[in-house]
């Protein structure tokens, strides 16, 4: 994810998005996760000249990576994105420090799960399919995939802050996706956030996407069931509870009451409250389309510093 807190940071993204030939060039290499240049030329009627020019830009601004391989013909640039995921702050806010934490999708420290359900290594499937007993498991703190039709995971994030210090805002990052038997592309699941069991929001999942396969997941893993999720940010400060820049609540963070010597839980669910109980996938490193855990991000302020 690239993240641009403030807009002249983000001076060069902004020229390199300024030309349609340059959208198209990012579309395309979504769409088909890696490409060359003559591929390029040829998708979008240029010559590799033109194509060169652009994609210089592209990668002169980190949207874009180009990797040297050996092909059929040689020599070969090969084109992927560099990142996913573009967030912009419009407004230049001042920002405390922050520290952040990768926690493993395994590493939960409450759950319930109803079937369908299971958990994976990288090298695995733990225990059988759809028996909830194994999410207890010792080696579950291992697992890098983690699916549920009803229930919760609950994970707890180490608070490092002082008593001189105070907590600015909450972020969590995770790939995420509903949980269908094998895999369905339309399958709403309404899943719901909660901090310290306060409910702060909910997102609706559109599906439990199967139709590629996911972008690191190991090579066992069945082509039938699901492949990949969708990477969500969701945020909470003392304006409110937003997912990818979208307000989700009026909870703000003064309502946690959190302090130094807070726990601090953060729950994902997919409850019987809810209108689409269609289940809950979670990714992590070595599973998806994104190479990593659950991201929590801890902004905080330092009074001291003031």
């Amino acid at each position: 994810m690239i993240h641009i807190k403030d807009l002249k940071s983000g001076l060069n993204i902004f020229k390199a998005l300024a030309s349609d030939i340059r959208i198209q060039i990012l579309e395309l290499i979504a769409q088909h996760q890696t490409l060359n240049l003559n591929d390029l030329a040829t998708k979008l009627n240029l010559t590799n000249g033109a194509v060169t020019m652009h994609i210089k830009k592209l990668e002169e601004s980190g949207l874009i990576e180009i990797n040297t391989v050996v092909g059929k013909h040689g020599l070969q640039k090969m084109c992927y994105l560099n990142e996913e995921k573009l967030i912009v702050d419009l407004r230049n806010k001042e920002i405390g420090n922050l520290y952040e934490v990768e926690l493993k999708v395994g590493h939960y420290s409450n759950y319930h799960a109803q079937p369908t359900c299971g958990l994976a290594t990288k090298h695995s499937i733990i225990g059988d399919f759809d028996d909830p007993r194994y999410f207890a498991d010792p080696q579950r703190v291992d697992a890098e995939i983690v699916w549920f039709t009803e229930g919760f995971l609950e994970y707890r994030v180490p608070n490092y802050l002082k008593p001189n210090q105070s907590f600015q805002e909450l972020q969590f990052l995770l790939e995420i996706s509903s949980e269908a038997p094998g895999f369905s592309d339309n399958w709403p699941s309404d899943i719901e956030f909660f901090l310290n069991d306060l409910l702060i929001g909910s997102w609706t999942s559109p599906g439990d996407f199967g139709d590629k396969k996911g972008a690191f997941n190991p090579d066992w893993w069945p082509p039938h069931l699901n492949q990949y999720g969708m990477l969500k940010l969701i945020r909470i400060n003392n304006e409110g509870s937003h997912i990818d820049g979208c307000r989700i609540s009026n909870v703000k963070l003064s309502d946690i009451n959190l302090d130094y010597k807070s726990d601090i839980r953060f729950k994902i669910a997919v409850t019987e409250t809810t209108s689409n109980r269609r289940g809950l996938t979670v990714y992590g490193k070595n599973f998806g389309n994104y190479n990593q855990d659950i991201l929590a991000r801890i902004l905080y302020h330092d009074e001291n510093k003031s």
